[in-house]
């Protein structure tokens, strides 16, 4: 539908119009000329709000600048520490777009991620997607690693479904999670980080089968090695092999740039279920073969 609307549009009359347009028709128009100046390959971005959790991290601050580039409505940017300079660069990228920091902590409680996200809906209304990117990469940090990269995921999530849930009275909405490679097969030394995405995928996928329940769609992006602080140097599980960074950085990798475009990509493509897997320009949706079905 987008697509056909983001063309030229012809100045417009708006006192004229309101002599031939009922009040909600002529809000309805006023919408489409919103819209109308999105470029046909990225309409599906346009004019979304959409809160991005961990959105000025490695990946996530070249991720909120390719997202940025589809010209955006709101981006909420939630992150548990402050970084104005970041903040200023993002909002001057494109000024079309309103461009919010508040601060937030994965790890608290679910109450607290509930009350933070009432303040968003009751002052934006309406939220479109939600992106849950907060992750840590140490398996000497056992608790940390599930508590940010697992269970922060899911609080944040089941909170936001106070919002969007139809069942609710919700308008439903869209969830994407930040995977991993490493949740389809592990990197056998730090198995307590290999076992957190791979809780996310399985976690997402069910979220997905729900949709039909809750009006909820999901999905996850999963990349590869990316060169990030994460990875320049962290602990393997019980001291398994102290070089375990070293040694993944010998093999191939990307860029976080070249990550946030297939990021931003996947998030276009909008498909509910999908095991999206990024790495070095590589988007493939991931076929998960079925061994077992609870049949319920």
């Amino acid at each position: 539908m987008f697509a056909k609307l983001c063309r030229p549009v012809p100045s417009i009359n708006f006192r004229t119009a309101k002599c031939f347009y009922k009040p909600r028709q002529l809000n309805k128009f006023y919408n489409i000329i919103a819209r109308a100046n999105c470029s046909a390959s990225s309409s599906f971005l346009c004019d979304k709000n959409v809160i991005f959790v961990a959105g000025l991290g490695d990946i996530g601050l070249d991720t909120s600048k390719e997202l940025l580039k589809r010209d955006l409505k709101n981006l909420v940017i939630l992150d548990r520490v402050d970084k104005p300079e970041l903040v200023c660069e993002l909002k001057e990228l494109n000024p079309k777009v309103k461009v919010t920091f508040m601060p937030y902590d994965v790890t608290v409680p679910l109450a607290e991620s509930k009350k933070l996200l009432k303040k968003i809906f009751d002052k934006l209304k309406c939220v479109d997607i939600l992106i849950n990117g907060a992750g840590i990469l140490d398996d000497h940090k056992i608790e940390a690693t599930i508590a940010v990269n697992y269970t922060g995921l899911v609080n944040t999530t089941t909170a936001i479904m106070d919002f969007w849930d139809i069942r609710k009275g919700g308008p439903g909405g869209i969830i994407c999670n930040i995977g991993s490679v490493t949740g389809f097969n592990p990197i056998t030394q730090v198995p307590v980080y290999s076992g957190s995405k791979a809780a996310v995928v399985n976690f997402t996928s069910s979220l997905a089968k729900l949709a039909h329940i809750t009006g909820v769609t999901a999905y996850t992006v999963n990349p590869g090695i990316t060169r990030t602080s994460l990875v320049a140097k962290f602990n393997s599980w019980l001291d398994v092999e102290p070089d375990v960074a070293e040694l993944l950085l010998e093999h191939p990798t990307q860029s976080t740039k070249e990550c946030a475009a297939s990021f931003v990509k996947a998030i276009e493509k909008n498909k509910n279920g999908g095991l999206w897997f990024l790495d070095q320009g590589i988007l493939e949706d991931i076929k998960w073969d079925k061994h077992w079905d609870p049949c319920i």
